[in-house]
């Protein structure tokens, strides 16, 4: 055997054993990577949050809670869309974002307006809010509507119409009863005035009458009774206890009467912005804007006599007012302006991740899930 024979030996089993690892690999590891089940995992949404917007969204302890937070989560369990959040500290910063796809979806209580829909991409309207004036209120000026309500002329004539029917009735029952029998021992004015107090109050007409006439007017005094004390349950219920509680520092029963009177508005809100709206239509008083970095600070600023009102989402001032327990503090409009609130959405968002957030809103909408959500987080303390 040639000495050259083992080395030649041992090329050929190492030739062999390149071989054999060059076919696996074009066997088995090429084949592998173009296979359509290798595909790269879902990219992380990158989620801005409004944050100081309870009960919508807020950052309370180191975590996210709120209405539209909570929607969020479970939208984004059932589609598996993984994500990151990061805070924003206004409604406008938070739109800003989007339109520069610095966040991929902003999650709020965003509301939808005409003229964010030509700037900005939203999601399905996953539920309605309107705006809401919350005021303190003035106990001195309060007592001094209700005294007003109570000497209002249509007060006056209401009683006064009342007396004179009765008074009417009593003299027809004196006539047909007799001043004899009514008197009872008793001079005429006593008397008289005997048988119109039975007759306007009531306990004892009874034994005034005792003729089939008699009875008749008895009977005509009670329907007049029972008519006029629901006219002045309704008059009551309306102008002295309604009216004046809604009347706060000055009465407000719009939005233009808040002219003249300095209100809190959250920078880039949509209260902002109809507030500027209100001034840009020539008010002879213009309202005075202060800014409200957050919506809790409003108790803040209206106990400190810093703002004379506060103009916010109707939901995020309820939850306030529920949960402060101020009752020098009252809603007087409520439902001002009401728009859809949705998600912003990137525009480099994919339009098949869109149909995903947009499917799941609509289904979670339908099963009650979203009304159950914002029930549960305003009764969260």
């Amino acid at each position: 055997m040639s000495r050259h024979q083992p080395q030649r030996k041992g090329v050929l089993q190492a030739a062999l054993a390149l071989g054999v690892l060059l076919l696996a690999w074009l066997l088995l590891i090429v084949p592998l990577a173009g296979q359509p089940g290798a595909a790269a995992p879902p990219p992380v949404l990158r989620v801005g949050v409004l944050s100081g917007s309870a009960p919508c969204s807020d950052h309370r302890g180191n975590r996210w809670s709120g209405s539209a937070v909570e929607l969020w989560n479970r939208l984004a369990i059932e589609e598996s869309l993984p994500f990151i959040f990061e805070p924003r500290d206004s409604a406008r910063s938070l739109l800003a974002a989007a339109a520069a796809g610095e966040v991929d979806v902003g999650v709020g209580c965003l509301n939808v307006t005409p003229e964010r829909i030509g700037r900005y991409r939203f999601s399905l309207p996953f539920q309605e809010m309107g705006l809401a004036v919350l005021v303190k209120r003035d106990r001195l000026e309060l007592g001094q509507a209700v005294l007003r309500s109570l000497l209002a002329p249509d007060l006056l004539r209401l009683l006064g119409g009342y007396l004179v029917a009765i008074g009417l009735v009593s003299g027809l029952l004196w006539v047909v009863e007799g001043p004899q029998r009514l008197r009872d021992g008793q001079g005429h004015r006593r008397g008289f005035a005997k048988v119109f107090q039975i007759l306007a109050t009531g306990p004892g007409t009874n034994t005034i009458a005792s003729t089939t006439r008699g009875h008749g007017l008895v009977i005509v005094s009670y329907l007049v009774r029972i008519v006029t004390a629901s006219l002045l349950v309704s008059y009551i219920t309306i102008n002295v206890v309604q009216e004046p509680r809604a009347s706060g520092v000055r009465p407000i029963r719009s939005l233009q009467e808040l002219a003249g009177q300095r209100v809190a508005a959250r920078p880039g809100s949509v209260s902002s912005a109809t507030l500027e709206r209100l001034n840009a239509t020539g008010m002879a008083e213009p309202i005075t804007v202060v800014p409200l970095p957050r919506v809790e600070q409003a108790l803040q600023l209206l106990a400190e006599d810093r703002a004379d009102a506060v103009l916010a989402d109707d939901q995020q001032l309820e939850y306030l007012l529920r949960h402060s327990g101020n009752r020098q503090l009252e809603l007087v409009l409520r439902n001002q302006q009401s728009e859809s609130q949705a998600f912003v959405l990137s525009p480099q968002l994919d339009r098949a991740t869109e149909a995903r957030i947009d499917h799941a809103i609509s289904r979670l909408k339908q099963q009650g899930v979203v009304a159950a959500l914002r029930r549960e987080a305003m009764n969260k303390s």
